[in-house]
């Protein structure tokens, strides 16, 4: 069952970025997305079946951190929460380019409940992303 098959709603996102050039790089190129429509100031992306959108925005905001377990957690971020196989495609596809983690793939929370692989990086726009895959999905939302 892909997403679009699914009855969970598909999320619309869209974010700024500096430099369309360089998004269209990182999200085609590096992440592998395929492009949809675009335009002189945005361009479409379909991020596993959801409508991500990068547009045109020279000015930017103050970047904000949070701690969570050791590490400085970039705010706001974004991403997908992948199988753990895909994750560990994404993990070695994102090092075969180069790319410098904000948050290194880890596990968190090994041998407990929701325990998953979680991996930030940053856009060339400086938009944060996560990805990351449980163990067990039905634990996703565990407290």
């Amino acid at each position: 069952m892909t997403v679009l098959d699914s009855s969970i709603p598909r999320f619309h996102l869209a974010v700024p970025v500096d430099d369309l050039a360089a998004a269209r790089r990182f999200y085609g190129d590096v992440l592998g997305l395929e492009q949809g429509r675009s335009a002189d100031t945005w361009v479409d992306w379909d991020l596993h079946g959801h409508q991500f959108v990068t547009h045109l925005a020279p000015e930017r905001a103050q970047r904000i951190h949070n701690p969570v377990d050791g590490h400085d957690v970039p705010v706001p971020h974004f991403g997908l929460i992948l199988t753990i196989d895909a994750f560990q495609e994404l993990a070695e596809r994102l090092r075969a380019a180069d790319t410098e983690f904000v948050i290194e793939p880890y596990v968190r929370f090994a041998g407990q409940k929701g325990e998953q692989r979680t991996m930030f990086l940053l856009d060339p726009a400086g938009n944060a992303l996560e990805f990351k895959a449980f163990a067990d999905d039905s634990q996703v939302f565990a407290a």
